[in-house]
């Protein structure tokens, strides 16, 4: 996620109030924040689920609703992101 330069602190105002929140929803058993070693407004989320449909039911929800709504309009270049399958875990 890249967002204004100006805005960054608003979002991780926004994801700190959040976190826990988002990380205690039901299915959600991982979740961490990144942040570009270069570019210090682009930001990634990874976070794993239980199941596809405890995801949706996060998407659908009033929590996801509200922090998306705070957070899509800081954006400077429009979000990604991609649901992913384990292929392998090398130890």
């Amino acid at each position: 996620m890249g967002f204004h330069e100006n805005k960054v602190a608003e979002f991780l105002n926004n994801f700190n109030e959040n976190k826990s929140k988002i990380r205690n929803f039901e299915g959600c058993k991982f979740l961490e924040l990144y942040r570009d070693k270069k570019a210090s407004n682009v930001f990634f989320t990874y976070s794993h689920w239980s199941c596809e449909t405890d995801l949706e039911t996060y998407r659908q929800s009033d929590l996801f609703k509200s922090v998306w709504a705070k957070t899509k309009p800081l954006f400077n270049v429009k979000p990604e992101a991609w649901s992913v399958d384990k292929v392998e875990s090398i130890k």
